[in-house]
């Protein structure tokens, strides 16, 4: 399990070397269209919820390694399709390839890093090694997505190679792991839906989940419009053809402020306790499409550099905590219901938004704008609601 270990950090570095998260939308529109562009990112998000639970059953039954496995080739096969390029159901296809890659990966890495802390008796390390490896994802994003910017000034389509050289890799050092004993266990159908029923019925459990449920959903909002905004913001100056560069050097830069805030977060969490953490986590999330919706002018992109820092305030922290709480037979099964229920909401927020933008060309500025600030009030409603059942809960560790 010690191998386990010392890959998983570069493991999560190359499963974030994603090249073309900078350009993606601008690609998708100059291939298709703005609403297509939108609607490409909702078949992805149903595409997931298609395969969350099986990928999670699967993981529990089959094994963390082999599943992992089969997310990384599944990345490969996203990325080359789409540096291929073709009509819509082309880029539908490659969608769910990555909502294959995804689906895989979510729950299952978590659970084979908790599982293999479990076999050397060191679980209490949970939350300094789901650090380490967000860290490592952090910087893996920020290089991509710089390099993925500076790519994409020669083609579109060489952030989507790099990407496939990239997962490439990751096969070779997700083939290295070694399956822990915990996930070789194979309990009886009736067993397993037992355990799941036993680990809903925990309220600390509902809403941690719940609060991570609307963090997955409002933290992909700057990632879905944000590329449309930074075009709309550059298009009346001088730096209008640089927009794919800039995307890819505010995305970096937004990586590499989040990994700065992840170095002071456990003394932040030390300072106020995790509840306040995590709520201040989701508001600062909530700020970010508000302040948004009402920005002007060029220097409103450098808005989207907060982007990440509510993750890295927010998600180490909610995994360690979940974690403990879930049984060994189901854990992946749990995590994967977690995950699927916040694509699942996301999702519909983006079918809802495609349906009010333009289906040719360029999203208009006054379409992103009135998006961003719908999604910035409808989540202010849910912090407060969370607020105020926290306060009969003991989210803290006892």
């Amino acid at each position: 399990m010690s191998c386990n270990l010392a890959l998983y950090p570069w493991y999560r570095f190359l499963a974030g070397l994603l090249f073309w998260q900078a350009i993606w939308f601008l690609y998708i529109q100059a291939e298709l269209s703005a609403a297509e562009a939108i609607l490409m990112y909702a078949i992805f998000d149903v595409s997931t919820t298609v395969l969350e639970v099986p990928s999670g059953w699967l993981s529990d039954h089959w094994g963390r390694r082999r599943t992992l496995l089969v997310a990384a080739f599944a990345g490969v096969a996203t990325a080359m399709m789409q540096a291929m390029g073709g009509p819509f159901w082309w880029f539908a296809v490659a969608q769910v390839l990555l909502a294959t890659q995804v689906a895989f990966a979510s729950g299952t890495d978590s659970s084979l890093l908790y599982e293999s802390l479990a076999a050397e008796g060191r679980e209490e390390e949970i939350e300094a090694q789901e650090l380490r490896g967000w860290r490592a994802g952090f910087a893996a994003l920020a290089l991509s997505a710089l390099g993925g910017g500076a790519l994409a000034r020669f083609d579109l389509t060489w952030p989507y190679i790099a990407s496939a050289a990239g997962f490439g890799v990751l096969l070779a050092v997700t083939w290295m792991f070694r399956e822990p004993p915990q996930a070789t266990n194979d309990p009886t159908g009736p067993s397993r839906l037992n355990l799941l029923r036993d680990a809903v019925r925990q309220p600390v459990l509902l809403w941690l989940s719940g609060l991570a449920i609307v963090m997955y959903a409002f933290s992909h909002v700057p990632f879905v419009f944000g590329q449309p905004f930074i075009e709309r913001a550059l298009a009346s100056t001088d730096f209008a053809s640089e927009t794919p560069i800039i995307s890819g050097a505010i995305t970096a830069a937004m990586m590499t402020v989040s990994l700065a805030v992840s170095l002071v977060a456990p003394r932040l969490r030390a300072a106020i306790g995790l509840t306040a953490m995590l709520l201040g986590a989701f508001a600062l999330q909530l700020a970010l499409p508000g302040a948004l919706a009402i920005a002007t002018g060029p220097l409103a992109v450098l808005l989207l550099m907060a982007r990440m820092v509510p993750d890295a305030l927010a998600r180490p922290f909610l995994i360690a905590r979940i974690q403990p709480l879930l049984p060994d037979g189901s854990r992946a099964t749990y995590l994967s219901l977690q995950s699927l229920l916040g694509r699942l909401f996301f999702a519909a927020t983006l079918w809802i938004a495609a349906s009010g933008t333009t289906e040719v060309g360029q999203m208009p500025e006054a379409d992103v704008r009135l998006i961003l600030g719908a999604y910035a009030v409808g989540g202010s409603v849910i912090l407060i609601t969370l607020a105020l059942l926290s306060r009969r809960l003991r989210i803290e560790k006892p």
